[in-house]
């Protein structure tokens, strides 16, 4: 079995969580999450505010599943009260962010602005024009969002310019040398 499967999760006050045939239900003050899983691979019980995974069966899979079933579950639980979030950094010149509703305006050296629109679960803010914060409930989703405007202009290696998280670190090449 799964180390990380062993490990119950604890469900704090005010999170709701249902379990109906295939499907994980968390309900809390950030959202609401759905999970759906094979009930021939991984048994997900309640038992007091804790609860457990387990494989259904002696099968690798099985037991594999169970660790990744357990950490959605305790992502999605950690998602609806605390919530994720991903920093984003624009280095360059004239490189900046405004968000406005669910758009986000970017400015990155292009001949023309970019407009993202941000899904309606998540939140974007700019708290400095070269910053950008994602946050939501579902990780996947955040982390999504950020690699997807991480990929209109990723760090170059020569001079470091492009949208970067802010815990990234870029390594400079060396440039060429008559």
């Amino acid at each position: 079995m799964s180390r990380i499967a062993k490990m119950p999760i604890t469900v704090p006050m005010g999170v709701e969580v249902e379990i109906q045939e295939n499907n994980i239900k968390v309900s809390g003050p950030k959202g609401t999450l759905l999970q759906r899983y094979n009930e021939s691979d991984v048994a997900v019980r309640i038992d007091n505010n804790q609860i457990s995974v387990s494989p259904s069966s002696t099968s690798g899979h099985s037991r594999a599943m169970s660790g990744t079933i357990r950490s959605l579950v305790f992502n999605m639980v950690y998602g609806v009260t605390e919530g994720f979030e991903k920093k984003l950094s624009l280095v360059g010149v004239g490189y900046k962010a405004q968000a406005k509703g669910s758009i986000l305006n970017l400015a990155l050296g292009f001949s023309h602005p970019v407009d993202y629109e941000i899904p309606k679960e998540l939140k974007a803010t700019t708290p400095s024009a070269t910053e950008i914060v994602i946050s939501g409930a579902d990780k996947q989703k955040v982390g999504q969002v950020a690699a997807e405007i991480r990929a209109y202009r990723p760090p170059e290696p020569y001079k470091g310019k492009g949208v970067r998280y802010s815990d990234e670190v870029v390594v400079l090449k060396e440039t060429k040398k008559k």
